[in-house]
Formats: C-alpha cells, structure tokens, sequence
C-alpha cells in the first residue's frame, strides 16, 4: 500500500503512557516506551524527516499480530 500512496499508517510512541493489551513495549534510543496502536493514523510521506531506527523482530512480530486482533473484531 505504501508503495502505491503518498501516505503511510504510523503508530506513534512514547514513554510516559500506561500499558494496554494494545500497546506494544519496545525499548528506542536507550529508552522504554510504547506504540500506541489506538492512535494509528495516516501521514503525508513529505512530512517523515528522517527515519531513526528500526524495532526488533519480536517487537515487529507483537505488532503485527496486535493490529491482526485489533482489526478481525
């Protein structure tokens, strides 16, 4: 879908939020934090300034499988 839109779906992450079955722990930049899957929203490609860094496979994994549960309900 990307690849097809000016548009991409971002999760935002922070550390000072409380833990839900749908936010997903991950440590960035020598910090704990959340994603926060209940604020997924769409943002222009142009706005992205730079990407700092990638999530574990395990992390990916929890995402992934979160956003499946999040939506099939």
């Amino acid at each position: 879908m990307h690849d097809y839109l000016r548009t991409v779906l971002v999760a935002p992450m922070t550390t000072a939020s409380r833990e839900a079955p749908f936010r997903i722990e991950v440590r960035h930049g020598g910090r704990q934090g959340l994603i926060l899957l209940d604020q997924v929203r769409a943002a222009d490609k142009s706005r992205l300034a730079k990407k700092l860094g990638t999530v574990s496979p395990e992390t990916l994994a929890a995402t992934l499988r979160t956003l499946q549960e999040l939506f099939a309900e």
